[in-house]
């Protein structure tokens, strides 16, 4: 017993050198297996699967007990991970003993497996309960590659219009989807800011700022797709690129609203852009000043109190005004009455 004790002993001290060895190995193989771990992970395999397809892949046929010492893995793990990739088709197994284990080549995976894939999306897509709901409340999306990934996907989504307010540096980023929406046959309308490039076909409506909207943190943008569901978010600055996501119709309405406001002023001032400037002013800011600067001038507490004095002597005039009219009335009252007396004095006599 105590012998058998010091085989088990022995081989556990090799099965920790070959670990230690094979660890080392694959260190120095760099990150390149991780990714092909992890897509193939994607793919529906475990992670054990997946470096047992790898070192197949790598060394060709290989035993149980071969592929277990490469990975420092128990050897019942390996067979059970071995026989399950036999299950799915991604093995071969020869007869005999001891069983020899061969990968299928990749290229014939890949085509069951995106087979498969499909199968089950199809599948889903018919039996799957349709969403009816009206989408009214307000999501929120957090996170740089979330939020582009949404947009990305919205307006791949469209089918009639787009209606899109944004930077040149989101322009940049989503010009791939940008180009395509035209070509899905979508009306596509863009009002930029910056220096932002567009392809043929596609209706842009620069805007021009000033250099203090380049201080403000973050990027506004507004997407309106198929006048159904708004987009609006920022992007930029310290803070992290945000999102908000709705159908509901008063925001939707609000988006509209704005985006056309901007293509009217943006045609005036392609039109008028001289005249307009001079008589209201660089960005319509004699508008701007008319209410807001000549506002806090009415709101001031020293015309305010002017205001209260002047209400207040005006009110005691027609006060005094009031007096002398009620005396003056009063007078003519008496007049009145004595001669009243007088007349019916002389009828007497």
């Amino acid at each position: 017993m105590r012998r058998r004790e010091g085989l088990y002993d022995f081989e556990e001290e090799i099965m920790i050198q070959y670990r230690n060895m094979n660890l080392t190995r694959l260190r120095k193989r760099g990150t390149g297996m991780e990714d092909i771990h992890l897509h193939l992970k994607n793919l529906g395999f475990t992670d054990l699967e997946a470096k047992c397809l790898h070192v197949l892949a790598e060394c060709g046929t290989q035993t149980g007990y071969e592929i277990a010492k490469q990975l420092g893995v128990s050897r019942s793990n390996v067979y059970s991970a071995l026989q399950k990739l036999a299950e799915k088709g991604a093995v071969l197994t020869s007869h005999g003993e001891p069983t020899h284990y061969q990968s299928v080549p990749i290229e014939e995976i890949g085509e069951r497996v995106e087979a498969e894939l499909q199968a089950s999306i199809r599948y889903v897509k018919e039996h799957m309960p349709k969403q009816g709901a009206h989408r009214a409340e307000y999501f929120s999306l957090e996170g740089d590659a979330k939020v582009l990934d949404r947009i990305r996907t919205e307006l791949r989504k469209a089918k009639e219009e787009a209606l899109c307010d944004l930077w040149a540096q989101e322009v940049q980023l989503l010009k791939d989807e940008l180009r395509q929406v035209p070509a899905q046959g979508v009306r596509l309308l863009v009002s930029t800011i910056g220096d932002a490039a567009l392809p043929s076909g596609v209706h842009q409506f620069p805007h021009k700022r000033d250099a203090a909207w380049s201080d403000r943190k973050g990027r506004k943008f507004t997407l309106l797709i198929d006048r159904k569901l708004a987009i609006v978010g920022t992007r930029g600055g310290d803070e992290p690129t945000l999102a908000m996501l709705t159908e509901h119709p008063a925001m939707v309405e609000l988006l509209l609203n704005s985006f056309w406001r901007d293509v009217v002023i943006h045609e005036l001032q392609q039109d008028m852009g001289a005249k307009l400037e001079d008589k209201y002013g660089k960005n319509f800011k004699k508008i701007i000043q008319k209410y807001t600067e000549g506002k806090e001038k009415d709101n001031q507490p020293g015309d305010a109190g002017k205001l209260l004095e002047g209400k207040l002597s005006e009110s005691k005039s027609l006060e005094g005004k009031s007096g002398e009219g009620k005396i003056l009335e009063s007078e003519s009252e008496k007049s009145n009455e004595s001669k009243s007396g007088e007349g019916k004095r002389k009828k007497k006599k």
